[in-house]
């Protein structure tokens, strides 16, 4: 059974192989910043849910086509991030100022991370059908120094990743607690997805594909 991974997300590809699947890694290239542009000009301001539900959709189509000249025969997945803090939604940072900037107002404090998934059938080269659903899960931030926040944007790490941190590298040990299911925050909903497949009548196990 294969999957295909529309990102290029080093998380979200390490979570499904620490869950026992490797997938066919296929990136997708979509401009969001135009896509969330254009569809907040037709329907209005997005919800931090409806933006990422409709990233990972955005994302998942895109990749529909042939691979290496031959369509694509398995399910296609795509996900999206998105922090959110006082009603605010908060993608990834790119610079140090903005990184610093967002520390310095999430540090002690609790925010919730959004990540939508789309799931489509394209078993036998076709789209079959397709569905989608966001999981959310809170954070709360340690009262971090500013010595510890340059510290770690030094680093790089938070500059590509929603709301400038990460759970599972060097800024895990800056949370002090997550409520919900802690993959979430990583880049996907393991339990999520898992829902997902069930929905389209396939089991969790039949996608083990690697050997741990």
């Amino acid at each position: 059974m294969r999957l295909y991974l529309a990102s290029t997300s080093p998380a979200r590809l390490a979570l499904l192989r620490a869950a026992g699947i490797e997938p066919i890694v296929v990136p997708s290239h979509v401009d969001e910043t135009a896509a969330v542009a254009a569809a907040e000009a037709e329907h209005g301001p997005l919800s931090p849910d409806a933006m990422v539900r409709l990233l990972a959709r955005l994302k998942a189509e895109a990749v529909r086509g042939a691979l290496d000249g031959r369509p694509l025969d398995g399910f296609i997945f795509g996900g999206d991030s998105a922090f959110e803090l006082d009603g605010a939604i908060y993608g990834k940072p790119h610079t140090p100022e903005v990184a610093r900037e967002r520390w310095l107002a999430q540090r002690g404090r609790t925010g919730h991370l959004h990540s939508g998934h789309w799931l489509i059938d394209h078993r036998n080269g076709v789209e079959n059908v397709a569905s989608g659903r966001t999981a959310v899960a809170a954070v709360t931030f340690a009262d971090v120094s500013e010595r510890e926040i340059d510290a770690y944007i030094a680093t790089g790490e938070p500059l590509e990743v929603a709301g400038a941190f990460t759970i599972d590298s060097l800024g895990g040990p800056f949370i002090t607690r997550v409520d919900g299911d802690p993959s979430t925050v990583v880049g996907l909903s393991l339990a999520t997805l898992r829902e997902l497949f069930i929905e389209l009548g396939v089991e969790w196990p039949s996608l083990w594909n690697r050997v741990l």
